[in-house]
């Protein structure tokens, strides 16, 4: 049998890594910024119900720290009812192009109100007139119901700035683990995780 040798990852270790998760991925989607426009902000967002069903949905990143990683959305929404009721969380960012992946597990907490303002005022005037109009996630009779909660709410707000709902709102992930992923040749590909842990982040390697 030939020996098929295997060509050595990039400068890509759990001894090249940055000690800090935060860090390492700031250099990841910095360099995925640079890469592409196609909503680099997208990612997957898996939450669970209190008897443990699951959902998942592609959301958009919206500003990230130390302190966590922030979206918004409707709290009434599915995503957001279920994390009311389980705070377990967990978001994925695939970057096909460059063959990189990015798993974070933690807790979920509501951003301010103040922060929640501060960013929907940053938005489009009809974005923030569609966050009245649509009753996320519930049944609705078909398109013209939504069309004609739109014109309701223009026709309420004519004149006038439009304030945000008392249910939308932001929440922030607070990792307590992340996985960096880089593929490789012949399925060996590169998993480099980090375990909190009182001290502060244990790096360790994963089989693929």
């Amino acid at each position: 049998m030939a020996h098929i040798k295997i060509k050595k990852a990039d400068s890509f270790s759990e001894k090249s890594v940055n000690n800090d998760p935060f860090v390492q991925f700031d250099k990841w989607y910095r360099e995925r910024l640079r890469e592409t426009d196609n909503y680099p902000d997208s990612f997957s967002l898996g939450t669970a119900s209190a008897d443990g069903t699951v959902s998942v949905r592609t959301v958009l990143l919206k500003e990230y720290d130390k302190r966590g990683f922030v979206f918004f959305t409707n709290y009434n929404s599915k995503k957001g009812k279920q994390l009311s009721e389980n705070l377990n969380v967990a978001m994925l960012f695939y970057w096909p192009e460059s063959g990189k992946q990015v798993r974070i597990e933690g807790k979920i907490e509501k951003t301010t109100e103040e922060e929640s303002e501060k960013y929907f005022f940053s938005r489009p005037r009809e974005s923030r007139i569609s966050a009245w109009a649509s009753n996320q996630s519930s049944v609705i009779p078909g398109r013209d119901h939504l069309e004609k909660q739109m014109l309701e709410f223009r026709s309420n707000f004519k004149g006038s700035s439009v304030p945000k709902p008392p249910h939308w709102g932001g929440f922030r992930i607070i990792p307590e683990f992340f996985e960096f992923w880089q593929e490789g040749k012949y399925r060996l590909h590169d998993r480099v995780a980090y375990f909190h842990e009182k001290k502060g982040w244990k790096i360790q390697r994963l089989a693929p």
